[in-house]
């Protein structure tokens, strides 16, 4: 009755977006200054509707009531089942975004009328040569200096700065201060959350003259000022495998994320258990299931039910792979039956957070 979804991209207009989703990815675009296309999401400020197959013009919404586990999987907590746990987006930094951090569950709770926190992470699917972002504050900084250097005007020395590159990952947990530098096109796999505050926007006004609202406080209260997380680029463990490579990512309470790069076909199975999401990066190709086949074309980001069964990935192609983990111990225990150790292990982000 289910089968592989795909679903109609919410395009956002931004202050710092541009045109690049379209060029890239083959998309009819709203407006001039696009920075955010929502592409799997469940979300009052945007649900995303189905563009293929029986349910076409339905929304994620209405096809979780009306299936819940079979769609969603039996592993995921009752809280996943009522609001749908992952966003998955693409961004267009045309222009640098504004530095900010984000709540974790705790805090957005207490503060953000019982909206989630973010965890985030961040694949660079495309950067302009010299491009560069802006990832966590550097070592020493207090809350005062901080604070100073924001009513000053001033917050760019206390940054960490680091080129990226096309391919390069990013793991950016609650409490994280960041921004993506302009020439950059990002695929985000976040927690299902909009809550964002804003430090610092570069002195910048907004389309009718005014600046743009900061959230000074909220972020002070946020921001790990002590540096318990890591400043460097995801790694990753490679896996060699019939029909291709897999590369473990990113391994956090909130989501789990796997490459494949795909030669001719990997096989794959979805047994009840947990929802996926697949989001190719590269090329074209198509899923085949249950007798049943959906092509696919870069850009597009398609919900495997948790009810699918065996499916394959035929193409040559690069993928995403996102789903909620029943435990981190679980993927830990799978490393470690294919013979890695815990410092092989630690080039996964968030892993042992």
């Amino acid at each position: 009755m289910l089968y592989p979804l795909l679903f109609e991209p919410i395009l956002k207009e931004r202050i710092w977006g541009g045109q690049k989703l379209g060029k890239l990815f083959n998309r009819q675009l709203t407006g001039d200054k696009i920075g955010e296309s929502w592409d799997v999401a469940c979300h009052k400020n945007g649900t995303s509707i189905v563009s293929n197959g029986r349910y076409k013009g339905k929304s994620l919404d209405e096809l979780i009531e009306k299936f819940g586990r079979c769609l969603l999987g039996d592993s995921l907590e009752d809280k996943h089942i009522e609001k749908f746990p992952l966003l998955i987006k693409m961004l267009d930094a045309s222009d640098v975004l504004s530095v900010q951090v984000h709540p974790d569950d705790e805090y957005a709770a207490l503060k953000e009328n019982g909206e989630l926190g973010k965890t985030e992470m961040w694949y660079i699917v495309d950067a302009e040569p010299g491009a560069h972002l802006y990832f966590g504050i550097k070592s020493g900084t207090t809350p005062e200096e901080f604070r100073k250097a924001i009513v000053e005007g001033n917050v760019e020395p206390y940054l960490c700065s680091v080129d990226v590159k096309n391919g390069d990952v990013l793991y950016i947990p609650a409490g994280m201060v960041h921004a993506i530098g302009a020439g950059i096109v990002i695929c985000e796999i976040q927690q299902n959350s909009d809550t964002t505050y804003r430090v610092f926007d570069w002195n910048r006004i907004d389309d009718d003259g005014n600046p743009r609202e900061l959230h000074i406080e909220k972020a002070l209260d946020v921001i790990d000022f002590d540096g318990r997380h890591s400043k460097e680029k995801a790694k990753g463990i490679e896996v060699m495998e019939d029909g291709g490579k897999r590369t473990y990512l990113v391994a956090c309470p909130y989501f789990a994320v796997e490459k494949l790069e795909v030669k001719e076909s990997i096989e794959e199975i979805a047994k009840g258990d947990k929802f996926y999401i697949l989001t190719i990066l590269e090329g074209q190709g198509s899923i085949e299931y249950n007798n049943g086949k959906q092509s696919f074309e870069r850009g597009d980001s398609i919900m495997i039910p948790a009810s699918l069964g065996y499916y394959s990935i035929n193409g040559k192609c690069t993928v995403l792979k996102s789903y909620i983990p029943d435990r981190q111990e679980d993927i830990i225990k799978k490393l470690e039956k294919k013979g890695f150790s815990r410092e092989e292990m630690e080039a996964i982000a968030g892993l042992f957070d």
